[in-house]
């Protein structure tokens, strides 16, 4: 009765969009790399990883009223003296604290008034949890990743992807973008 349930969930979430991680008929398996993950931009258009091959991507997960928020100076400052080797790609996120509760509008207008914000932010997303976006689920997923497992902990943590599309390492909140542990990649 069991395995009549699973097998009948699997293909309930399956003809519904709704792929399991673990499950035989989920896409992941089909993807090649973080090129081909869908991603939007924080105004809706399509936001295409391929066009970063050749550089570093560091994905942040970024909130406007967290005590780490001032980090997007040093993110900027990092995008704009580094823009030929490395992109970094602002995440939005409301699952820590409820310390990213605007929308999509708000925060780039608070992004590009606050912090001159010129790199590229993607659409708010989720995380982590049973609903994350496909691109956390990657970077957090050493079966999709090829290199480690991790968790978000909290806003403004950190994770480099090389020029070739593999993960390099991640860091928390506490790492600061101007880091070593970050900036040594671009020497």
């Amino acid at each position: 009765m069991v395995k009549i349930v699973s097998i009948s969930m699997i293909m309930i979430l399956t003809f519904t969009g709704i792929k399991m991680i673990n499950s035989p008929e989920n896409n992941f398996s089909d993807m090649k790399s973080i090129y081909e993950i869908p991603l939007k931009d924080i105004k809706g258009n399509p936001l295409d990883l391929s066009k970063f091959k050749g550089k570093y991507m560091l994905f942040v997960n970024v909130a406007s009223k967290c005590g780490f928020t001032k980090q997007y100076k040093e993110l900027q400052q990092l995008y704009v003296n580094n823009q030929d080797k490395i992109v970094v790609i602002g995440v939005p996120c409301n699952q820590f604290g409820n310390q990213e509760p605007g929308n999509e509008k708000q925060i780039s207008l608070f992004c590009s008034e606050k912090y001159n914000v010129s790199f590229p932010l993607t659409e708010k997303i989720k995380v982590r949890g049973s609903d994350k976006h496909m691109l956390y689920t990657w970077l957090t997923s050493k079966e999709l990743n090829g290199s480690k497992n991790s968790s978000v902990k909290w806003n403004f943590q950190k994770y480099l992807v090389s020029p070739e599309g593999n993960l390099v390492d991640y860091w928390y909140s506490l790492t600061n973008p101007s880091s070593s542990k970050i900036t040594n990649y671009l020497r």
